[in-house]
């Protein structure tokens, strides 16, 4: 796969970059505090720095991007795009994931990190982009996803259990560069 841009600023304040292995104390601690706390993710037992390193590496070796946001230099989100699934069909489309921190919630860095991912995707020449959003009353999330052009393509019902409750997963969808109209180059 092509080298991806190592840094781009999408503001005065807000700064998107490459994710280094000095980001994962701060990623650790964000996704703990959504494992324990929300819904976003179906994950129960929340991951150590070691696990998260592991999986960091993990979407890197794999050529897919993963990034930061810092506002005015502090850490505000990250965000990555991974295999949908692992069969060697899917292997032009990407999952994505985005976490804000909330201290940093409405100041467009959701918008900004996913931009960054449908991007850097669309400049690997993957064709399709999925976003699987934890429970229907993720409001954020499936607005976020919509001002970038994502449509909702499902809900599956009562898919996961957390917190006590069943929750539904909303699967939404974004044709990258010209989706399903070309074949990918190297194909």
């Amino acid at each position: 796969m092509p080298s991806l841009p190592p840094e781009t600023t999408t503001a005065a304040q807000l700064a998107i970059r490459t994710a280094v292995a000095g980001d994962l104390v701060a990623i650790t601690a964000l996704y703990a505090r959504e494992v324990d706390e929300n819904v976003a993710t179906y994950e129960y037992d929340t991951p150590d720095e070691a696990e998260m390193t592991r999986r960091w590496q993990g979407v890197v070796a794999q050529g897919y991007p993963y990034v930061v946001a810092e506002w005015d230099g502090a850490f505000a989100g990250y965000a990555y795009a991974s295999s949908y699934r692992s069969r060697e069909g899917y292997r032009w489309t990407v999952e994505d994931t985005v976490y804000v921190h909330p201290h940093f919630i409405g100041r467009g860095i959701g918008r900004a990190l996913l931009q960054r991912l449908i991007d850097d995707c669309t400049a690997l020449d993957l064709r399709q982009m999925v976003a699987v959003i934890g429970d229907v009353t993720n409001a954020a999330s499936i607005a976020l996803h919509e001002r970038l052009g994502f449509r909702t393509v499902g809900v599956f019902q009562g898919l996961g259990r957390k917190h006590g409750r069943w929750l539904d997963t909303v699967q939404m969808q974004l044709a990258l560069g010209t989706g399903n109209e070309s074949s990918p180059q190297g194909e």
